[in-house]
């Protein structure tokens, strides 16, 4: 499955994961005025989210939150390590970046 998903589209990313939360809602027993409601999102934002339509982060959020399933989003956003060299070698880059060049003075012996 990994292998089909490489390569789908955003359109097709929405479309399924919108299932999903319709596929949630209708598990916890839920009709979209009351997910609507327990989410505060307007019930349009969640229809649209269901259908795939496109849809803010922070509608996403909140659904997954209302539904409880806030593991999809830790899973989505996992906590990211970075190794102590690196750190440091991003720190040589951005010194290197601030450094301001400032014109020399004319040597005129004024």
């Amino acid at each position: 499955m990994a292998t089909e998903k490489r390569n789908t589209t955003s359109e097709e990313w929405e479309r399924s994961l919108g299932e999903q939360f319709r596929l949630l809602r209708i598990q916890a027993d839920m009709e979209q005025k009351e997910l609507a409601l327990k989410a505060s999102v307007s019930l349009g934002a969640l229809k649209n989210l269901e259908n795939g339509k496109g849809s803010s982060l922070r509608t996403v959020i909140k659904i997954t939150r209302a539904l409880e399933r806030t593991d999809w989003l830790e899973a989505l956003a996992p906590k990211v390590s970075v190794r102590p060299m690196q750190m440091l070698k991003g720190q040589a880059t951005d010194s290197a970046r601030k450094k301001v060049y400032r014109a020399r003075k004319s040597g005129t012996g004024e």
